[in-house]
């Protein structure tokens, strides 16, 4: 049986200049989703569909909470957290989590 997971992720712009974070439980679909501009309001908006962070949750309890903690960071603290795992913000794959 597979256990159902929440993930916490970070989204950017092609230019790294604006940034997102979300909570799903289907991070592959939710990417796509952005991807393909299904998603109205802020990333539709400005483009903004590149995956650079993923925290993964067993309890959608904790992403909830953790998903909130990051959208109250400044801009530095969310460059300073993604570059604890993805410096070069290079694009990740959410297939792989």
């Amino acid at each position: 049986m597979k256990t159902q997971f929440y993930y916490v992720y970070i989204l950017t712009t092609r230019n790294n200049s604006v940034t997102y974070t979300g909570i799903t439980n289907n991070l592959v679909r939710r990417v796509a989703e952005h991807k393909l501009g299904k998603t109205d309001g802020f990333t539709k908006k400005y483009n903004i569909n590149k995956l650079i962070y993923i925290e993964r949750y067993e309890y959608v309890e904790d992403a909830i909470a953790r998903e909130k903690q990051i959208k109250k960071y400044s801009r530095a603290k969310k460059l300073n957290l993604i570059n604890t795992k993805n410096p070069a913000l290079k694009e990740l794959n959410p297939y792989d989590y």
